[in-house]
């Protein structure tokens, strides 16, 4: 009896083929889908922490104004667990382009931040030199003869004997800022270190090689890297004062030992020519010494930068779109695996309530209900096993290496592959409960009958009148075919919604998929056209003065506007955010010609960017602490919300800010408007400005957009594998949901044909009613598919980011015309199974 009804499983395989296959589709595109994005997230963490330990990249940097010595090294060596490597680097502009480069000392004993060689070797000897990959792009290659001009260097002349990645750098989209030339690092070097003739290190690079079996990224690394961080800032504590009178010394030191030569020298000419001789003479040097006396004493206080990881040059813009890849990953991909899952169930069950007289003949025949449930059960593994195997094997292996394949930008290039364990298990229990649970639920109900009731074919529904036929004017222009149709419609209510699921499933994912690239991009267009209205940000030396003749010697110059800023954090009892640029101006009419605010600048009090004030949960009338560069704190009160898209931000007058920080107002920054310029011409722009001595940096906003645009473009593979897949799955739901409606139809559709209806009026019988469906199934996708957007976008906003939900016409029209293809497609492979339809056979009696 086994083997019978083995025969019959796999004689409804064979005879099914196309359900088998649907549901085996449906169920591989889910779990494709729903591993394959869960995937890419860990993967790209782990080829990020593989590249990191390899290189061994620092924990933590730290750099001085005023360089770090060796006292500096042995303070942090004294913190538990940490390995100090002390650096020196210069920046130059390389006398072929006019670049910014940052030229390293290289070691080859150096145990931190190590090199990965790209082509060519390390630097053997002391005129020999390696490049950042990044400046093949220059011009340079292996071999080339690389000119310096610098003091601080013994050799000027090398030879390019290599290329190669750091880990410090891993977008070939940022190299840091500069001091010199446009304000921006081109490339990095690295030299022999005994080519440097300071004693004075430019930075200290700190390990932990206790936190380095956690990954970069994990929240448990970052909390203990901030407790080492805060371990190394104490044992700095002090030094920047001890630097301050070591510096003074020094200088005072050779100031007079030279004011001792020159006392020599003005005695032996009073002797030779007199007095007053030898003090006009003298005069000149005594002034110099004069001067530098003065500018001993005026020494400044050296200030120490920390710097994580997430500082590095790209870290944070990778972190960023991995994490937010990840909460893509934890909405899309599970509305996909639902809607794929809601259509294998119906499938099921349909196939099963097709079965009913076979199932009613093999309990006749003596079959337990255990043996006939083998069979269904059987075929529901069969489906669910190959399918979730497929997805699985496929998803892990493709969707990954498809996203690695377009982030060609990154250093991080070792494709690491694994599988996502509980992802995997989620994807296993609801494939199988999918299809074993519509099994489970339908069987239950069909062997409960007796064997009779089973053998005989369900009684149709009964037809109804419709709320159109109601509508007379229009009831009475309808053709009977279409009157036929559109009864049916509301006879099937359950296949007509599981229709309109469907295909809106389908059509709304689509659209999502347009709506997450389309909303992205809108952030960098909200902020840098409707929020900022200025084109760079020119940040000034202390005391600058005549800065405006200075900006309009280019002639693209238009107007600049000056304000004070400084990067303060702001708080209150249970939040508080970090980063926040702070904008004071005196000028607040003017001001409203830079910046768009969403609420008036007011008297007194502070406004807060929306992100902000969203993280800190305060709104209009709350108050909040503010602590500026100079740790100094003050309370005020929130007068207002504004709109922003990227950052954070708060804005005051100068009354506001000299209240809170003691007469702290001091134009230090303008915002500078000028005509349309080309990358050259900002570049040649900000040279002449930082050449001045009245300007420290320049930042351009097409600079900051464009980044906006780059990590948007990051994640267009994910936003086109969404849109390939949904438009798969739509399809395949279309055909499946077709198939079921044939064949559940077959004997009514016999029977028109017997009638005399020719081929084509049989298939427009169908084809109308999918019309229906389809064009209402879009209209509710068009609103599942916003939904879904806003939803995924606010998973994916990062702490200073916000994706206004944009969707352009474009994913409108293609999430339209995609499903109404997919449906003609469908049709058409409808007719030609309906013109090869047995009228003998569906007619024939199962009584």
């Amino acid at each position: 009896m086994k083997t019978n009804l083995n025969k019959t499983l796999w004689r409804s395989v064979k005879q099914a083929k196309g359900r088998f296959i649907a549901i085996v589709m449906i169920i591989m595109l889910g779990v494709l889908l729903f591993v394959g994005i869960k995937a890419v997230s860990p993967d790209l963490y782990g080829s990020a922490d593989s590249y990191i330990s390899q290189q061994k990249l620092s924990d933590l940097r730290v750099v001085s104004t005023a360089g770090l010595t060796q006292a500096d090294v042995k303070r942090v060596e004294k913190v538990s667990g940490a390995q100090v490597q002390s650096e020196k680097s210069v920046y130059i502009l390389d006398q072929k382009r006019s670049d910014v480069a940052q030229l390293f000392a290289y070691r080859k004993a150096d145990s931190q931040n190590k090199l990965k060689l790209k082509s060519g070797h390390l630097p053997r000897h002391n005129d020999e030199i390696v490049l950042d990959q990044l400046a093949k792009s220059k011009g340079y290659q292996l071999g080339d003869t690389y000119r310096v001009k610098n003091n601080g260097l013994k050799t000027q002349t090398y030879r390019i004997v290599g290329f190669v990645t750091s880990p410090l750098f891993v977008d070939d989209e940022e190299r840091g800022a500069a001091n010199i030339g446009d304000g921006s690092v081109a490339y990095f070097a690295y030299l022999p270190a005994t080519n440097f003739k300071t004693s004075v290190y430019t930075a200290l690079s700190v390990r932990f090689p206790k936190l380095q079996a956690q990954s970069s990224f994990s929240g448990d690394y970052k909390q203990q890297v901030q407790h080492k961080l805060s371990a190394v800032k104490k044992a700095l504590r002090g030094r920047a004062t001890a630097r301050q009178t070591s510096l003074q010394q020094q200088a005072t030191a050779q100031i007079q030992q030279q004011q001792q030569q020159l006392d020599q020298q003005k005695a032996q000419l009073t002797q030779a020519v007199g007095a007053t001789v030898a003090t006009q003479q003298l005069a000149p040097a005594q002034q110099k010494l004069t001067q530098a006396q003065q500018q001993a004493e005026q020494i400044q206080w050296p200030t120490y930068t920390y710097t994580k990881r997430a500082g590095n040059p790209g870290f944070q813009g990778y972190g960023d779109m991995t994490t937010r890849i990840a909460a893509i990953a934890n909405v899309f991909p599970l509305f996909f695996f639902l809607i794929a899952g809601l259509i294998t169930f119906t499938t099921m069950t349909r196939m099963i309530e097709e079965d009913r007289s076979q199932i009613g003949t093999l309990k006749a025949l003596g079959y337990t209900k255990r043996e006939i449930a083998r069979n269904y059960l059987l075929y529901g593994v069969a489906a669910a096993t190959l399918g979730t195997v497929l997805g699985v094997v496929i998803g892990a292996n493709t969707l990954p290496l498809i996203v690695f394949k377009a982030m060609t930008q990154y250093v991080y290039t070792a494709v690491v592959l694994d599988y996502p364990l509980n992802a995997i298990l989620l994807a296993v229990l609801f494939s199988f409960f999918v299809t074993l649970g519509a099994v489970s639920i339908v069987l239950t109900k069909e062997l409960a009958e007796k064997p009779a009731a089973l053998m005989l074919p369900k009684a149709p529904k009964a037809g109804k009148r419709i709320l159109l036929e109601r509508v007379g004017f229009i009831w009475r222009r309808l053709s009977f075919n279409q009157k036929v149709s559109y009864r049916n419609l509301f006879r099937f209510k359950a296949r007509m919604w599981m229709a309109i699921i469907g295909i809106a499933g389908g059509t709304g994912l689509i659209l999502t998929g347009f709506g997450i690239r389309d909303s992205i991009s809108q952030s960098g267009i909200d902020q840098f056209q409707q929020v900022m209205h200025y084109q760079a940000v020119v940040s000034l030396e202390d005391n600058a003065k005549n800065v405006t003749t200075t900006l309009a010697q280019n002639p693209r110059y238009q107007q600049s506007l000056g304000l004070y800023t400084d990067v303060v954090s702001v708080s209150t009892s249970g939040e508080k955010v970090s980063q926040v640029s702070l904008d004071a101006t005196d000028q607040t009419q003017q001001f409203k010609k830079y910046v768009s605010l969403t609420t008036k600048m007011p008297q007194t009090g502070i406004v807060l960017s929306q992100k902000l004030a969203k993280l800190l949960d305060v709104r209009a009338g709350d108050t909040v602490t503010v602590t500026n560069s100079d740790n100094q704190t003050a309370r005020v009160k929130v007068r207002g919300v504004t709109a922003n898209y990227a950052g954070h931000f708060i804005y005051m007058n100068k009354t506001t800010l000299n209240r809170l920080f003691a007469d702290r107002y001091q134009v230090n920054t303008r915002l500078v408007k000028t005509q349309k310029q080309t990358a050259a011409q900002e570049n040649a722009y900000a040279k002449k400005l930082l050449a001045s001595d009245k300007v420290v940096h320049t930042e351009f906003i097409s600079k900051q957009k464009k980044a906006i645009d780059q990590q948007a473009a990051k994640l267009n593979p994910i936003v086109w594998i969404f849109i390939f897949l949904s438009g798969l799955l739509s399809f395949v739901v279309l055909y499946n949901l077709t198939n079921i409606n044939v064949s559940e139809r077959i004997r009514e559709l016999a029977t028109i044909k017997v009638l005399g209806f020719f081929d084509g009026e049989v298939t427009n019988y169908i084809v109308r009613e999918n019309v229906v469906l389809t064009l209402f199934g879009i209209v509710v996708g068009y609103g599942l598919g916003n939904l879904l957007t806003a939803f995924i976008l606010r998973q994916a906003a990062t702490s200073t980011v916000i994706f206004p939900l944009t969707i352009g016409w474009s994913g409108y029209v293609i999430a339209a015309v995609m499903t109404i293809v997919f449906t003609v497609i469908v049709m058409g492979v409808t007719h030609f199974r309906l013109k090869r339809v047995d009228m003998i056979s569906a007619l024939a009696a199962k009584e």
